[in-house]
């Protein structure tokens, strides 16, 4: 459960500094439904830029953003992109929602909103006294970065240092104070090294995404309904919602894979992981380039006796597939070979690195399942080449000028060539040994209790089921915070 008793002193501290910022905070009701967000917010957005720091942006942390870099508002439907066969080689139909259009132009705004929210509004983070920390791998420290700005609180973004070079130059723009840790993606113990020092300075404040129940309780309530809305508007009569992947990373997104399971309770669920680090697969480690995803531990947030399958995806798979959808060669190729229209070639520069290797996790489980034009497989791109051109650079270097031949080559080898390995449809007894590998990282290293990871196996409607219920009372929580202020009374 998380934790929301009042810190008087800090909530009135948190008061006075959203009066004097014109800070309103969004509820998660209007992140579902951001059409039920008020008119004097919404025409405020009409001026804005997506990116803008402006606490208004607030309101964006929403999958419904019309697709606009500037002055857009809310549209019906999702952001999505459906992937069509020629290009995935496999009869389903696989629907990506996009995380490009939120504030950032990434989705984990909204996972470290879903952190910070709660103790902002009952005081507990107070904005006079405390940092906000963000461990991360990348982009959640991004979105924690942007949030504490837009809210007035200074935030300590911390990321391996191999991280690429745009994510650092956006942090130091946005004046976050720059933690880089020693590693890669799958350097996650390092991170969690430089956490437990700065706990030891109470200035400093943790939202560790790998285990605030913010994050699951976000992406349940906002996520896994805005992919069932996706599905609702694009499905045809006999289609059904069969699977969603999502890579692992902090695990957040697994728990909108928790609400689309309600929804619709035959669909199966899959995590995916870096084959250079086979952790779930096979209690593995090693170093890997998907970006957005950490690894070699099982995070603390992630309800694994929910998870019906394990894939892992080779990370050069997915820097060649970056490569080919975007650059000159590889656009040609998709166009003139493939047929794929203009429209979808460009949507197909929403895929970042991690949006990539969940399509390849949507297809893979495709393959291994059989699945027919009658099935539905969902998935988020948790980002969009924006944070990537050094990446390509890199590759341009490293394997010389890209040709027509050689992307025809990547889309084969690279997607029309995935084979059902390094795979795992998990039994009872295998989730459990998954769920098992929290012990060696959150009870010996991070001090938490036994007794409580039991209960995130034992106890489903008291763990779980509890914090995704908890929007609720955040939502009145947050109600009351505005209501305090007076600042949307007063715009």
């Amino acid at each position: 459960m998380i934790d929301l008793s009042i810190n008087k002193q800090g909530l009135a501290h948190n008061v006075k500094k959203a009066k004097e910022n014109g800070i309103v905070i969004p509820t998660i009701a209007q992140m579902q439904h951001p059409e039920t967000i008020p008119e004097k917010v919404q025409d405020k957005l009409k001026t804005l830029g997506l990116w803008d720091v402006d606490p208004m942006n607030l309101f964006r942390i929403t999958w419904k953003n019309e697709a606009r870099e500037s002055g857009g508002l809310f549209q019906a439907v999702p952001n999505y992109v459906e992937l069509p066969s020629s290009l995935t080689g496999v009869p389903c139909r696989i629907i990506a929602m996009v995380g490009k259009w939120f504030p950032t132009g990434c989705h984990k705004v909204g996972a470290s909103f879903g952190c910070l929210a709660p103790r902002l509004v009952t005081g507990q983070f107070d904005v006079d006294v405390h940092k906000a920390v963000w461990p991360s791998t990348g982009n959640y420290c991004r979105g924690g970065a942007f949030n504490s700005r837009l809210l007035g609180a200074q935030g300590v973004a911390i990321l391996p240092a191999e991280m690429s070079q745009e994510r650092f130059d956006w942090l130091h723009e946005i004046g976050a104070e720059v933690i880089a840790t020693p590693g890669c993606e799958s350097n996650v113990k390092e991170i969690f090294d430089k956490t437990n020092e700065l706990k030891m300075d109470p200035q400093y404040m943790i939202f560790n995404q790998f285990e605030e129940m913010g994050n699951p309780l976000w992406h349940y309530n906002v996520t896994g309904n805005a992919l069932a809305d996706v599905f609702e508007a694009v499905k045809r009569p006999g289609d059904r919602f069969t699977g969603a992947c999502f890579t692992s990373g902090s695990a957040g997104t697994m728990s909108a894979g928790d609400r689309l399971k309600e929804l619709y309770p035959h669909l199966k669920l899959a995590v995916g992981e870096a084959l250079q680090c086979p952790t779930i697969l096979n209690n593995g480690f090693g170093g890997h380039r998907i970006e957005g995803i950490g690894d070699k531990h099982i995070p603390w947030i992630h309800n694994v006796k929910n998870s019906d399958m394990a894939i892992a995806i080779d990370d050069e798979d997915s820097q060649r597939l970056l490569r080919l959808f975007n650059t000159p060669e590889g656009q040609k190729y998709l166009k003139e070979t493939l047929g794929l229209d203009g429209e979808l070639i460009e949507k197909l520069t929403w895929l970042g690195i991690s949006g990539i290797a969940n399509v390849l996790c949507c297809i893979k489980m495709a393959k291994y399942y059989e699945l027919t034009e009658r099935d539905v497989v969902g998935t988020v791109l948790t980002d969009s080449a924006v944070m990537y051109g050094s990446r390509i650079a890199e590759l341009n270097d490293q394997h010389g000028a890209y040709t027509v031949q050689a992307a025809e080559l990547d889309h084969s080898l690279h997607m029309l060539g995935l084979k059902t390995d390094s795979m795992m449809e998990l039994t009872y007894a295998e989730r459990k040994r998954v769920h098992h590998l929290k012990y060696y990282t959150w009870v010996e290293q991070q001090g938490k209790d036994m007794h409580d990871l039991n209960a995130l196996w034992y106890d489903t409607e008291g763990t779980w089921d509890a914090v995704h219920a908890q929007a609720r009372d955040l939502d009145e929580l947050i109600n009351a915070f505005n209501e305090e202020t007076g600042v949307l009374k007063n715009l």
